[in-house]
């Protein structure tokens, strides 16, 4: 198989995560459509990453710690950024934690659905 085709046999896993997501739709739906293209992204930036993040540990320019401790530190800042965007909210290994009434605040300041 060329690297093309299975990119696209890959990319087929973009409608089971639609769905899960909102159920069977028509081709034609334009939210589904949405979801799709976005879940395509996704699946294809986690398999190109992967496959970078191989190499350059394979050829030597990083070690595997190195990228550990890279994404360790990467992934606690995102953490950090994304309390300060959705103010009220912050996560741990439960889950997602909301601290009342700033998390209300900040869900009718950012128009997210009833």
């Amino acid at each position: 198989m060329t690297a093309i085709d299975v990119l696209n046999k890959l990319c087929k896993w973009r409608n089971v995560y639609a769905s899960w997501q909102l159920g069977t739709r028509s081709r034609e739906d334009g939210e589904c459509r949405a979801v799709k293209d976005h879940r395509e992204v996704t699946i294809l930036l986690r398999a190109e990453v992967s496959a970078l993040t191989g190499l350059l540990i394979e050829k030597g320019f990083i070690t595997a710690g190195q990228f550990e401790a890279a994404v360790v530190s990467e992934a606690g800042q995102l953490d950090h950024d994304y309390e300060q965007k959705f103010p009220g909210f912050s996560t741990s290994l439960a889950g997602v934690h909301m601290q009342m009434p700033q998390a209300a605040d900040t869900m009718r300041s950012m128009g997210f659905p009833p």
